[in-house]
């Protein structure tokens, strides 16, 4: 009791310096992460500030599109909701909806019965498939995008026809409308459509009202207005009119319903694939984290611990996982071990029946090795694993009584 009393005791709580050398190198790729991150918001923010924004002088802004129309005498207006968008619609304006696919299912219903037989212009930028159903009846959008960028206009549409080439390669469009224009095909299917009202005039008796499917909208961003035939596809789209309205949607419009405007209606485009590329970073830290690479390399305790405490620890491990079997198995085999010297069978021979048996009953008392309380050696060293905990001490007496009787002179 006083040596046991006077042991140092030694703590196992890992210190901080530990701690630090465990986890240093997640927070390293933690840091990187965030600052490629950080990097990256402050590259695309730089890049794409304003992007079709007619105020905006930056390389994907549109403002050299409308000072170009102003010199021709058509005024642009910005708007960034739909309310102000559905009432600007009339005979004289065209309509120009920057990005089609921010709006909500009842916001392209709205818009679509805004602009239908207002004999005005309705210009969309390439809205995808869901928007260009709705916006567009019978106009579909192909999944596969176009190959190239610059293409070849190919119809008979006047607009398209005196602008000749342009960057309209981007999405790719199919039109049941039969007196629909298919301008600058890519593998046959069209990138810009125009396709006219049903009825012959405008709703004033003007200029027909029509609706333009535009597949890219590099022709209107600054730094491309002065390739190809960008600048004249664009000034006759747009400039049919004699007022532009250029809507922006926006995610604080608040014209659509409460129940159709959730959480994930104001979250960024990207979040679904960034929190995706998370799930997958984090599934591979744990994999790493998980995962043993090579041989398991035996190391030393760092402090010394009594065989009983070891035995007394393994043995709750067993019973918390009510492990019998594996129990038994481990005292059987243990037993085996020290027997075999004792009955002159090789350590390697200790678990085969065959050799360690008949070995061991020329030490037992007995008639054919059995002992006297029954039991026989195959039974206690080869025998089934025990059905419950009291089988299994029992095992253990017998055992022990077994090792006894053979040491016994």
């Amino acid at each position: 009791m006083t040596t046991e009393a006077t042991l140092p005791t030694t703590s196992v709580s890992p210190t901080a310096r530990q701690v630090w050398t465990r986890t240093r190198g997640i927070a390293l790729a933690l840091v990187v992460l965030l600052v490629g991150a950080v990097a990256i918001a402050v590259v695309r923010s730089d890049a794409r500030h304003g992007e079709l924004d007619p105020r905006s002088a930056d390389p994907y802004g549109s403002r050299a599109v409308a000072e170009l129309l102003a010199d021709r005498g058509v005024s642009t207006r910005v708007v960034t909701t739909l309310d102000e968008a559905g009432v600007a619609a009339g005979p004289d304006t065209t309509l120009l909806v920057a990005v089609p696919d921010l709006l909500t299912e009842h916001q392209q219903t709205r818009l679509r019965s805004a602009t239908e037989g207002s004999g005005g212009r309705t210009v969309l930028v390439a809205p995808g498939g869901p928007a260009v159903e709705r916006l567009a009846p019978g106009v579909t959008a192909d999944p596969a995008l176009s190959l190239d960028s610059t293409l070849a206009p190919d119809c008979d549409l006047p607009a398209a026809r005196r602008a000749g080439s342009a960057d309209t390669g981007g999405i790719r469009y199919s039109s049941a409308h039969i007196e629909a224009d298919a301008c600058y095909p890519s593998r046959r299917l069209a990138t810009l459509l125009r396709i006219p009202e049903a009825s012959a005039e405008g709703a004033q008796g003007g200029t027909p009202g029509d609706t333009v499917v535009l597949g890219a909208p590099d022709i209107l961003y600054n730094n491309h207005l002065d390739e190809h035939g960008n600048a004249s596809l664009a000034l006759q789209l747009l400039g049919s009119r004699d007022h532009l309205v250029w809507y922006l949607p926006s995610v604080s419009d608040t014209t659509a319903p409460d129940d159709e405007r959730g959480f994930f209606d104001l979250l960024p485009s990207g979040w679904l694939w960034g929190t995706l590329q998370l799930f997958v970073a984090a599934a591979l830290a744990a994999l790493w984290r998980a995962r043993r690479l090579g041989p398991l390399v035996p190391e030393k305790l760092p402090v010394a611990i009594r065989a009983s405490e070891t035995a007394e620890g393994r043995a709750r491990l067993y019973r918390k996982a009510d492990a019998r079997d594996r129990a038994a198995t481990a005292l059987r085999s243990a037993t085996r071990t020290r027997l075999a010297p004792l009955v002159g069978v090789p350590a390697t021979q200790a678990h085969t029946p065959e050799a360690l048996l008949p070995a061991l009953s020329a030490h037992l008392h007995g008639e054919h090795g059995e002992r006297h309380d029954g039991q026989s050696p195959h039974t206690l060293l080869f025998g089934p694993p025990p059905g419950d905990d009291a089988a299994l001490i029992a095992l253990a007496d017998q055992l022990d009584a077994l090792e006894r009787e053979v040491r016994r002179p």
